[in-house]
């Protein structure tokens, strides 16, 4: 188990944004699916990442990895057309964007897999696509609705039905998979879709790698099928969700240079400009990055609906703006690493924080200082991640219990922390 004790401080400096998780997924993916080679810059081997290229690997398709500056790598990825599977079993380890995106795309031939996982990703929600198996006679078999889950068959094309308000990863996944099928396909959004910003994510990679989804108004998406993924060069841009923690951490505490940022990305997590400029934030905005200062801020409302990843650091935000915050729409928040509602509504109120929990949000009453104390990340690296950034406008120390969690998306987080001026010590028990 590792902690980290930090004693507060402001942050000053610059920090290169790690790239973008979301878009390394689907660039590792779309490159696997073409013919001939791809290359793909601006990676960094977080925990989801890896998996993602383990399971790439388990179907054939073979990745060549050489270290570049700033801990990313630039891959050469061979794709494999024939996307035959090697391994029978596929280790999503805690990644949800793996799981169910590799669970329909192991179904492009006809296979019989089993899928593992471990944390909270073993209980996470599958049940849009055993409807689909239900519907299409696919076996499956799972523990008590966990996994691992065994899937038996092969997908066919024809018309799928998802609901929009459990997670955009359904979706992707499908995409990704039913322009290789015989057949077109049409995807039918059943109740309100959230989380956009990932799905137009997921169309601008498939548009890069040459295939084409129509997009209906996001109520639904015409997919041709026998389409041929044509490889490319990409490079991975860098990631809101994890800027979105130094842009807090400077706006509450701080002068920090936010460097490789696309102010023109699609990334959803963006929204989180937006956000600190309403609550009064000042931000300077240029074309590759985005600088964040010390600003007197105010509460907002905060629609969690189409950027949930962000609501943790945000509410570091809100707990030390004036007034009183409410973030509504967060009822997925619940199923994520961590029951993130409940966790950081716990955790920052040992802090000294004023939150109260909703069924499908919070109410953030702030203040103008912090406390200080003992926390746990729930395993969480968003969790952990925002309470370091908390500890900026605490009294006294934070220590924060698990703090290794990070490397599941942003291995270099406390390396990054450190540079910018934090002062922790790190430690491992047991």
């Amino acid at each position: 188990m590792n902690y980290v004790k930090i004693t507060p401080s402001k942050l000053k400096g610059e920090v290169t944004i790690p790239p973008s998780k979301s878009l390394s997924h689907r660039a590792i993916i779309a490159a696997g699916f073409s013919k001939g080679k791809s290359v793909v810059e601006n990676v960094m081997f977080s925990e989801d990442i890896l998996t993602t290229c383990n399971a790439m690997e388990a179907l054939g398709v073979t990745i060549e990895k050489k270290k570049e500056k700033n801990n990313t790598y630039t891959l050469i990825i061979e794709g494999n057309e024939e996307l035959k599977l090697l391994n029978r079993e596929i280790d999503c380890s805690e990644s949800g964007s793996s799981l169910r995106f590799f669970i329909p795309i192991c179904l492009i031939k006809e296979n019989d897999v089993v899928f593992k996982g471990r944390g909270k990703l073993v209980s996470r929600p599958l049940d849009q696509y055993y409807e689909i198996f239900d519907k299409q006679g696919i076996e499956y078999s799972n523990t008590n609705g966990m996994l691992p889950l065994n899937v038996k068959g092969k997908l066919e094309s024809g018309e799928f039905t998802i609901d929009g308000d459990v997670s955009s990863q359904f979706i992707t996944g499908l995409m990704f998979t039913l322009p290789l099928l015989d057949g077109d396909s049409k995807i039918i959004i059943n109740k309100k879709l959230e989380s956009k910003g990932y799905l137009d994510l997921t169309m601008d990679i498939l548009e890069k790698f040459s295939i084409e989804v129509i997009n209906n108004d996001y109520k639904e998406f015409l997919i041709k099928g026998n389409q041929e993924y044509k490889s490319r060069d990409y490079r991975v841009e860098g990631d809101f969700s994890q800027a979105a923690f130094w842009l807090v951490a400077g706006t509450i505490g701080g002068e920090i240079d936010c460097l490789d940022l696309n102010s023109h990305s699609q990334q959803g997590d963006k929204e989180v400009i937006d956000i600190i400029q309403r609550m009064n934030g000042t931000l300077g905005i240029n074309s590759d990055k985005i600088y964040a200062s010390t600003t007197v801020t105010e509460s907002t409302i905060i629609d969690a609906s189409q950027c949930p990843d962000i609501i943790p650091v945000l509410a570091v935000l809100a707990a030390v703006s004036e007034g009183t915050t409410e973030v509504i729409n967060a009822g997925r928040l619940r199923i994520k690493e961590s029951d993130r509602l409940t966790a950081i509504t716990t955790e920052l109120n040992k802090l000294g924080a004023d939150l109260e929990e909703k069924k499908d949000g919070l109410i953030i009453r702030g203040k103008k200082e912090l406390t200080g104390g003992e926390v746990d990340s729930w395993n969480d690296h968003r969790i952990a991640m925002a309470l370091a950034v908390a500890s900026i406008r605490c009294k006294d120390e934070v220590v924060i219990k698990d703090s290794g969690c990070v490397k599941k998306s942003y291995p270099t987080f406390w390396q990054d922390f450190k540079k910018l001026g934090g002062n922790i010590h790190e430690w491992s028990m047991g």
